[in-house]
Formats: C-alpha cells, structure tokens, sequence
C-alpha cells in the first residue's frame, strides 16, 4: 500500500468511525488526525513577514467518489451530478490513483480531475509553487463547516497536507478562517477551532507556518461585507481580539470599500476599528473591476489610499489579484464573466500594484476551479465542450503559474534587503 493510499484508508476508517460513534468519540478521532508535523523541513525557510512575498489562497475543498475522504463529489459538481466548475485542471503530473473521472453530461462524457483529499496531490501543487517562485498559501478553513464532522476530517486531513507538503518544498502556510455562512453567536467555534489546532497539530509553531514579528499569522475573511450575513462587527472584533490575545498575528479579509464604507462593504466605523486592532488587512476585489484600464483605476483609487492609511498605522497590507472569473456552472452567469485575456488581465494587475507601492500580493486563487480563478496548471475542455468551459486561449497550462512567479520576482526585487 502506497503512503498515498495508506493517509487515504486510515482518513476513511476515521471517518467511518465517527459516523458510528457520534460526536464525542469523534472528537478523539479527530485527535489522531491532528497530527504534528512529521515532515523535516527542506531547507531553513524564513517564514516571518510578508514584505516581498506572493501568496496565493488555497481552497483544498475538492473531493471525489473514492478518495478516501467519505465526503463524495464536493465542488466538482452538485448532489444532483451537475457539472459546476468553469476551470478544468491538469492532471497529467499526477499518479493514476489520483485521477477521478468526473461526468460532464448525460451521455456520460468525462473528464479527468483530482481530489484534495491525496496528499500526494496536494504535495504536488506546492512543489509547482516552489518551481515557480510561488512563497506559499493561506488555506481556507470554513468556519460554517466546523460542526460538521464528516467535512472538518476532510478539511483537517487537508490541512496537514498542506503543512506537510509547504515543510518539504520550503514553502509557507497559514490558515485562513473564512466566516461565510456562519450564524450569529458562532464566531467562537473559530477560536476554539484554533486553540486545537495548536494544540493538536501544533500549527503556528513549525518551520513553514507564516509568521508576523514571531507570532503566528492567522487570517479571519469575511469581516464587514454588505449582505445577509448573520454575525456582527462586534462578533468579529472580540475574535480579533481573542486570536491576538492567544499570541497570533490577525490578518482580517475585508471588503474594497472597507475604508470608505461604501460599495461593497457596511457603513460601519467600526469595521475601520477592527482593521486598525489588526496586524494585516486584505481588501477583497474579485469582481470589483473586469478590465486592465478598471485595474489601473482601482489601484489609483484604493490601493496607493489603502496603502497610506496602512503605513501611517503600521499594517501590513495585502491587497489581491486574480486572473479572471467565471461561475457559469456554479451559478448560471455568463461564461467567462471577467475575461483572461490570455494573462493581460492579471499582469496588468500587479503592474499597477507595483506602480503605487504594493510589497506583497495575495492571488485568487491557487485552486478555485469553480469561480474561475485558478493559476495552477489548467487543462482547455475536451472537444465539443467550449461552450462548457473556459479554455486556455492558446497559452501554455502554466501559463498563469508563470505570471505569479515574474509578479513575486517584481515584488522581491522592491522589497528592502537584509544588511
């Protein structure tokens, strides 16, 4: 049995298990999951700050009939079948026990696709980050599915891949809690959530665990966006508070408008409060703009005004690029929504990001297929399928792999030296 196979069996047993014996043996379950790391770091990797790095998000929700994982298809397609990415991924680099035959249509049409789940995927995605001058990722934990067992052993399992594979290519990580969907009165579970995973995992203390001025950096995404989202400003602000006060560094994930109160985010000042109490602030700008000219606009508007504000206060600043967009499959919109342009979108991006001052950049992301958003190695659909799918446009598969190495080069070459 192939190491592979062997985290794949022992994460369904674990599964299985809890599903048997209910919530209170599975949290010892979950304990034998949470290992600590066991990988000896490749190199000596400096993992304190982010002046002169490019990070990207990585989802790591991807799941598949037969991985191992008990969780099924997620976000590869719905619970009726139905196809919902727009991006498909190149799988040629992987081994054939992590290739999933995903079915596109009625006719019973595949393609090939793989599944977080296998370490040895997700090994293989941060070996491309380190052949690209990629610096690593912060990986998505959703706070709404925290109380779900079967899905928090998925992302658990995932989660120290992802720790394992950033020690062995001398990558960094941290962990992005996004609040998504979470009721009002939960913010909490994160907190908990953490203290196990330090505990347990000892996550923020090893080798490849991103840090700001020797504390553990971790992420909260999600604070202050207009819509129906059930928990408060000051729900997020005693978060915030709390994660400070258990020795970490607070990177906040916020609205465009977090500053100015307007668009996309609540006229709130304390959302600007909470910002300031943090050590890091990521304004989220996916859909905020959908051409090279917008981007430059927007980097004159609200990056070199963000940037501002955050040097006089001393924050680190983090604004975010992406590719294109679209979620066709996911939600019915227009196929190719935010167009690729074949990477003039996004270089134009850290171009002007670049121009205004910008020393470290977050990519959305390394792995969302369903928005259209993937930079990792991509796959044009099969034949007969383009109305489907967004294509390559006749550029290489690491075409966008290649863009956020030159974009990291670019930030690194501007970034103060060590005396």
């Amino acid at each position: 049995m192939t190491h592979g196979r062997r985290a794949a069996w022992w994460l369904t047993v674990a599964v299985a298990i809890a599903r048997a014996a209910g919530a209170d043996e599975f949290d010892e379950v979950r304990g034998r999951l949470m290992r600590p790391a066991t990988t000896v770091a490749a190199a000596t990797i400096d993992r304190d700050g982010l002046d002169g790095r490019i990070l990207c998000g990585y989802q790591g929700w991807f799941s598949a009939e037969g991985d191992g994982s008990g969780v099924g298809w997620r976000h590869w397609c719905g619970a009726n079948g139905k196809v919902t990415v727009d991006l498909l991924p190149d799988v040629g680099e992987l081994p054939p026990d992590d290739r999933f035959l995903l079915r596109v249509d009625d006719a019973g049409h595949t393609v090939e696709v793989f599944s977080s789940a296998r370490e040895t995927t997700v090994r293989r995605h941060f070996q491309w980050m380190r052949e690209y001058g990629i610096d690593g990722v912060f990986v998505q934990r959703f706070a709404v599915a925290l109380g779900d067992p079967t899905t928090l052993a998925h992302h658990t399992a995932v989660l120290g891949h992802c720790r394992d594979a950033a020690l062995a290519e001398g990558r960094v990580y941290a962990v992005m809690y996004d609040l998504s969907g979470l009721p009002a009165g939960r913010t909490g579970d994160v907190l908990d959530d953490w203290r196990r995973l330090r505990g347990r995992m000892r996550i923020g203390t090893d080798e490849s665990s991103l840090q700001l001025a020797g504390r553990p950096l971790v992420a909260v995404w999600g604070i202050g966006f207009k819509g129906d989202r059930a928990y408060s400003l000051a729900e997020c602000a005693d978060l915030v508070r709390s994660l400070a006060n258990e020795g970490c560094a607070v990177l906040v994930g916020v609205p465009t408008g977090w500053r100015t109160g307007d668009r996309d985010a609540v006229a709130d000042p304390q959302l600007e409060e909470i910002v300031a109490a943090a050590q890091a602030v990521s304004p989220w700008t996916v859909g905020r703009y959908r051409t090279p000219d917008e981007a430059a606009r927007h980097a004159d508007r609200d990056w070199s005004t963000d940037l501002e504000w955050c040097r006089a206060r001393g924050i680190e600043y983090l604004p975010v690029i992406f590719p294109g967009f679209s979620w066709h499959n996911l939600k019915g919109g227009t196929l190719d929504q935010i167009p690729r342009r074949r990477g003039e979108f996004f270089e134009r991006q850290a171009q002007e990001a670049a121009r205004v001052g910008v020393r470290s950049l977050y990519v959305a992301m390394f792995d969302e297929c369903d928005e259209g958003t993937a930079i990792f190695k991509l796959a044009d659909p099969p034949s007969g399928f383009a109305d489907r799918f967004v294509g390559l446009e006749g550029v290489p598969a690491d075409h966008y792999l290649r863009l956020t190495g030159a974009a990291g080069l670019r930030l690194r070459s501007r970034a103060p030296q060590p005396e």
